[in-house]
């Protein structure tokens, strides 16, 4: 599957907060996956094929309970899906196959898989929902979230860092989102006044995208500045001890 890497995907440098719990929630999922991932490997089951599996639910649960307003199954289905993103992972270690084509399928089908989030809430607010404005946040979160991933990865192509990660990334954005939809889905049984925290979360996911966004924008033009001003010095450099 190619030249081996470290990891099967990659991922932003996390803040102390993020590090920490990373380290304890992994270490704690890897000791109750390991022997399911090990199971599968013995049936002859692929990381691949978990990782096409594990979207395909998060899809399902989306774009079959979201649209007819069943939050809460929806994201239940979803929640038990996101959960294949850590098999895989495990089983390409455990098979020593990680590699950059399981690092750029992970990353390819997490965008549609977000896709479907974002398009499962705005066919909610367009039909049963009846909310034309949180339909279009929905949507807005949609390619927002897009466009934030896709200026990181043409910046990394152009040969740029993008030293930031912004206020909101992918992780926040889905935590933000499946909580307050879960809960919200609460209000069919009997909790009063708590379908209100999807809209709320949509905004909160909305706003912060944006903010996200534009400081990546800044960061790459700053850095593209940074590196051709870098690279003219040098062809000037070149060209006077050429010269002289």
């Amino acid at each position: 599957m190619g030249q081996p890497v470290a990891t099967r995907g990659r991922a932003a440098t996390p803040t102390l907060g993020k590090a920490m719990l990373n380290k304890y929630a992994r270490a704690f999922f890897t000791r109750v996956l390991t022997p399911f991932a090990a199971f599968l490997i013995r049936r002859g089951v692929s990381p691949d094929t978990v990782t096409l599996l594990g979207t395909a639910g998060v899809i399902a649960g989306a774009l079959v309970f979201y649209p007819r307003g069943e939050l809460f199954w929806g994201t239940i289905v979803i929640t038990l899906f996101v959960f294949s993103d850590l098999v895989d992972g495990n089983m390409a270690r455990q098979l020593g196959r990680s590699s950059r084509w399981g690092a750029f399928l992970d990353s390819t089908l997490d965008r549609v898989a977000d896709g479907a989030v974002f398009g499962g809430f705005a066919l909610w607010y367009a039909g049963g929902g009846n909310d034309i404005v949180l339909c279009a946040v929905s949507i807005f979160c949609l390619t927002s979230g897009q466009v934030v991933s896709y200026t990181k990865a043409r910046g990394e192509s152009i040969g740029l860092p993008v030293a930031v990660n912004g206020l909101i990334e992918r992780a926040e954005r889905l935590v933000i989102s499946l909580v307050a939809a879960g809960l919200s889905g609460m209000h069919k049984f009997g909790v009063p006044g708590i379908q209100y925290l999807l809209p709320v979360a949509l905004w909160i996911v909305a706003v912060g995208s944006l903010v996200t966004l534009i400081q990546r924008v800044v960061t790459v033009r700053r850095e593209s500045a940074e590196a051709d001003a870098a690279a003219e010095s040098g062809s000037t450099t070149q060209s006077s001890g050429t010269a002289s």
